[in-house]
């Protein structure tokens, strides 16, 4: 048996992550199948077994590794040494709402989570996982937040566990809405409107302060 590079090895994985991503919007997570992905990979599905356990690690393979350009932005937030964290977390906003615009991959990925994942059956260990990774997000956040805060851009009594939530919110609902119907809003050019809003209410809104009063 010829043994297999690590580069080929990653390439192989990659393939993998390519071919899921269009079988799961094609046919959504609940319908398709290992062996879907196989044929869509052009992979035996010994080769799918050799790098991930079942079809959920798959989809999170998939979901992680659209996160990476994501996660760059965010660590620059969260970095205690960032001089304007508020400006740093405002740009990963903005290129989160545009690239569901302009990469088609992550508008793909955007519908799959959004549109044809369904947390039940089979499926139900999936939301788990995703409940892992919103906390992770969440805990990100709050460190930005925190920064943020040490920097004079945020009040000092703003609502961290109520603001995450509902900033959270905001983005998901602003992505969720605009797959819906694409046409109705130029998403790319309105990103910045939607994300310097949410910036103000975070500064300014006395509902996402510990003393609403003060």
């Amino acid at each position: 048996m010829v043994r297999r590079t690590k580069a080929e090895a990653l390439q192989t994985r990659a393939q993998i992550l390519d071919a899921a991503e269009q079988v799961f919007h094609r046919k959504g997570v609940l319908s398709a199948s290992l062996k879907d992905i196989a044929s869509e990979a052009g992979v035996t599905r010994g080769a799918i077994y050799w790098h991930f356990k079942n079809k959920h690690d798959v989809f999170m393979a998939m979901v992680d590794r659209s996160r990476l350009p994501f996660d760059s932005l965010a660590e620059r937030a969260e970095d205690a040494s960032e001089p304007d964290p508020l400006g740093r977390l405002r740009e990963f906003m903005v290129y989160l709402l545009q690239q569901a615009v302009c990469d088609p991959g992550q508008r793909r990925l955007f519908e799959i989570m959004f549109q044809k994942c369904e947390f039940s059956g089979e499926n139900a260990d999936l939301l788990d996982r995703q409940r892992d990774a919103c906390r992770d997000s969440a805990g990100r956040l709050t460190r930005t937040f925190a920064n943020a805060i040490a920097r004079g851009q945020l009040p000092k009594n703003l609502d961290r566990v109520k603001s995450v939530t509902w900033l959270h919110s905001q983005l998901t609902g602003v992505i969720m809405n605009w797959l819906l119907d694409p046409e109705v809003l130029d998403l790319e050019r309105a990103a910045t409107d939607f994300v310097d809003t949410c910036l103000f209410a975070l500064q300014h809104s006395p509902s996402l302060r510990t003393s609403p009063g003060l």
